[in-house]
């Protein structure tokens, strides 16, 4: 039996709007939002929320948790919690574990797998290949967040290079996501490097390698087909200044049939830090110049660019200690996101209302995600409470991630989560986590 929880004086930021009140939890649904609510019985748990704003759970649109397969790096149980405490209460994880879920079957043994040990709500994206466009088109849309094309390297056999499966995929009536990075023009850059560096490449070569052109040749495709076939299609991690120029702002996100996602690293980090943090800020696609993120501040301040994510892809410490051409790419952000983009609000960069927009609402519409994203009476109680003005340092004691490192370790965040609720369930609180009650399977309206 879930508890039923009063949070009184809260900032509650919702819909454009921060206004002060109270939001009442009963049977895991917000019952009632209201200036003044006063306790119907003993049995209500009061939480005062005095100078801590309210928001909706933050929904990330992208994480790799590692399962099945990986789990040495990370799992769904470790790193769902790591998302709770970052004040993350739902997610949508991606196919390239091992085996990759590239069909039905092993797609759902995922879904399974969650319903044991995920601490926050969850989707899983079916993993198109050269090969499965068949068992694509079967894929549900209302249990099933989207479906994930790599249109650049990737594991195993999730490559999509073929123009005919392309053209195939994007007729598909689904929500259909890419990771846009042209393999012709990053070999061709790779091969160059070893030319002149032979094994021995620098990891600031990583944004050289993985290029702009990479990235625009990649990108122009999808949206390009997506205009063709009118699908419905998410670009993720967009990395670039010129790749905004093809997201538009003129429609409100409803009614947009492509969008885009920029991630919490390509906001903070630039090319200039590769030399003190190395491979602890290699992902794919690179982060770039200042430039570059200036601009992406500017397309999502704009509404070009309608999400922020993660793109939390864990690996171990050992791992990333490798040389260039050895040490993979990624890492974990899904403990520290909420706490990093709160810095940007503390710093003038944008406001709490933008912040709740790309983090909480915008994936909600986007995925067309039933009952959750908003404070709203009636929906899904996934709640988080931050205190803006009580600073903590990142380090290694007070991180969740299986594999055990940050690349914000040593980061001085002015705010923090101190109460995270998953369906109303009160999973995290002041650094004390609650595994008994897990998360549920997302639901989407389409």
């Amino acid at each position: 039996m879930l508890k039923s929880y009063l949070i009184k004086n809260a900032r509650m930021v919702n819909e454009g709007e921060i206004l002060e009140g109270d939001l009442l939890v009963e049977n895991g649904r917000i019952a009632k939002i209201d200036t003044s609510i006063g306790p119907k019985n003993a049995n209500v748990k009061v939480i005062d929320a005095e100078g801590k704003f309210l928001i909706p759970g933050v929904i990330d649109d992208q994480v790799h948790f590692r399962e099945p397969g990986l789990t040495h790096k990370g799992d769904i149980a470790s790193e769902s919690a790591a998302a709770v405490a970052g004040g993350i209460t739902s997610y949508m994880e991606q196919p390239n574990t091992k085996p990759a879920a590239t069909t039905i079957e092993e797609l759902e043994k995922k879904y399974s797998r969650a319903a044991e040990v995920s601490l926050a709500n969850y989707s899983f994206n079916m993993g198109a290949t050269n090969d499965n466009l068949e068992e694509l088109k079967r894929v549900s849309k209302t249990d099933v967040a989207g479906i994930k094309i790599f249109m650049g390297s990737s594991t195993g056999n999730m490559l999509v290079d073929a123009q005919k499966t392309l053209e195939g995929i994007f007729q598909l009536d689904h929500q259909l996501i890419t990771h846009c990075e042209d393999e012709a023009t990053i070999k061709a850059n790779l091969e160059a490097a070893k030319a002149q560096y032979g094994e021995d490449i620098p990891m600031s070569m990583h944004p050289k390698i993985r290029s702009e052109k990479a990235c625009l040749l990649s990108s122009t495709t999808a949206v390009e087909m997506a205009k063709k076939y009118n699908s419905r299609l998410h670009v993720f991690h967009i990395s670039t200044g010129v790749e905004t120029k093809l997201f538009s702002n003129k429609k409100p996100l409803a009614e947009k049939r492509i969008t885009a996602e920029v991630c919490v690293h390509h906001l903070w980090f630039d090319d200039s830090q590769y030399d003190k943090k190395g491979s602890l800020i290699k992902w794919n696609p690179a982060v770039k110049t200042a430039k570059d993120r200036d601009l992406l501040w500017k397309a999502l301040l704009d509404d070009c660019i309608d999400v922020i994510a993660t793109d939390h892809a864990p690996h171990t410490k050992e791992e990333k200690a490798n040389t260039y051409l050895n040490a993979p790419s990624g890492g974990p952000l899904v403990q520290h996101a909420l706490p990093a983009m709160m810095q940007k609000v503390h710093d003038g960069v944008m406001d709490m209302e933008t912040l709740v927009q790309k983090m909480c609402h915008n994936p909600a519409i986007l995925f067309r995600m039933e009952d959750r994203g908003f404070l709203r009476e009636g929906y899904h109680a996934d709640l988080v409470l931050v205190d803006p003005n009580r600073p903590w340092s990142v380090n290694k004691d007070n991180i969740l991630y299986k594999c055990g490192w940050s690349p914000f370790e040593g980061t001085l965040f002015k705010s923090r989560v101190t109460h995270t609720f998953v369906g109303g369930h009160l999973v995290y609180r002041d650094g004390q986590i609650d595994g008994s009650v897990k998360g549920s399977r997302l639901k989407f309206n389409r």
